[in-house]
């Protein structure tokens, strides 16, 4: 026989279905719960304390003794050895109010009534948004300030100017600690404005942010744009529209690398932070007929930089990540590594790769000595020319 906890928790099973119904203006109940458990003659006969138990735990909760909440429908049975009976047949729920004080979520429901009311009269072209999301009404209950952020961008769906900049009338850091659920309704709202292959939230939806600078070294005095100019720093969306006459580009994983090339015909230095920063080049254009050399440390994840910064650059020249180099000094031992498929790098660097990673070894860049570097540097380059 079912219990008052197995009907309480297959109501709230109807809950979504019920918000749902509200937003479209019909109602649902009477709602029924038909699956109450079979009732046979040996329930009857051999277990009759257990039943009459039962039945009275189930018209207790019901309203029979109370005030709201299910009603139990019978129906008269015949059985073969006890004759008729008179057994619950199935639970209803009559009303939206019995189905709210049965579940315990009166307060809930005063809030995504009040919450959709605000809705549907300051901007109605949600409802589709609301019909899907019908439980954010309630999770999320700041609207007054939320439908002010949908309005704004709405008439200004590519606004180019930071978050706090906003001429909107809610404190400065709201959007960002309500990104998802804004994030979800810009998307339902504005979608023919919005930037789909970016993640990052302020890229997305055509915002400024604190960019990260790109630092630039003029390694030939004559290709600087700036008469006795020969390091830079720009914010990314600068860097992207910015275009020189160079014809090689040396990237480095270290500051201090980047800091001592030496003096090279045709070339920038680019240090972009390090590591995996490397990837905000990727949709610079200028930069993609350039000739690139990289120059990361001599370990597993240095190898995992090069091939990822060979997705975007395929003809990438590896500086300094080689056999001869490693055995030049003394590496240390490192962190470990997951294996990785590398398919873009050459099969010397692919065997190097793996020696590394399972031997838990690395040489960090300082390591090399400058006459060292700037030896293997020329080398390379007249090799290239």
């Amino acid at each position: 026989m079912i219990t008052p906890k197995e009907i309480k928790d297959q109501c709230l099973k109807w809950w979504k279905e019920v918000l749902t119904s509200i937003i479209d203006d019909k109602s649902v109940f009477p709602k029924e719960i038909i699956r109450i458990g079979k009732i046979g003659p040996k329930d009857i006969l051999l277990k009759l304390s257990e039943y009459k138990h039962s039945i009275e735990v189930l018209k207790s909760n019901s309203t029979e003794c109370k005030a709201y909440g299910y009603t139990i429908s019978y129906v008269e049975r015949q059985f073969e050895r006890i004759g008729s009976q008179i057994v619950p047949d199935k639970i209803v729920i009559e009303t939206l109010r019995d189905y709210l004080k049965l579940i315990s979520k009166e307060r809930e429901f005063e809030i995504f009534t009040r919450n959709l009311s605000l809705i549907q009269s300051e901007l109605p072209c949600l409802f589709g948004w609301i019909r899907n999301n019908p439980l954010k009404l309630i999770e999320h209950n700041s609207w007054a300030d939320t439908l002010k952020v949908c309005q704004y961008f709405i008439n200004n769906p590519q606004p180019n100017l930071y978050i706090r900049q906003l001429p909107i009338e809610i404190h400065t850091k709201y959007i960002l600690e309500n990104k998802a659920v804004v994030q979800s309704l810009l998307e339902y709202l504005i979608p023919d404005h919005i930037n789909h292959h970016e993640n990052r939230f302020e890229l997305r939806f055509n915002l400024r942010y604190a960019e990260p600078l790109i630092r630039v070294r003029f390694l030939d005095n004559n290709i600087s744009p700036l008469s006795g100019v020969s390091d830079i720093s720009l914010p990314l969306s600068e860097f992207s529209s910015f275009e020189c006459n160079c014809s090689k580009v040396f990237v480095t994983e270290n500051l201090m690398n980047f800091l001592t090339l030496p003096k090279l015909d045709k070339t920038i230095a680019i240090w972009s932070g390090g590591g995996f920063s490397v990837s905000y080049l990727k949709y610079v254009d200028w930069l993609k007929n350039k000739q690139f050399y990289y120059w990361g440390d001599l370990d597993a994840q240095g190898f995992q930089i090069l091939n990822q910064f060979r997705t975007y650059f395929p003809d990438t020249v590896a500086v300094m990540m080689d056999e001869e180099t490693l055995n030049s000094f003394n590496p240390a031992v490192g962190e470990p590594a997951p294996k990785q498929h590398l398919r873009l790098l050459t099969d010397e660097e692919l065997q190097l790769y793996e020696f590394l990673r399972d031997n838990n070894l690395r040489l960090e860049q300082e390591k090399i000595t400058q006459a060292y570097a700037e030896a293997k540097i020329m080398e390379l380059y007249k090799l290239k020319d």
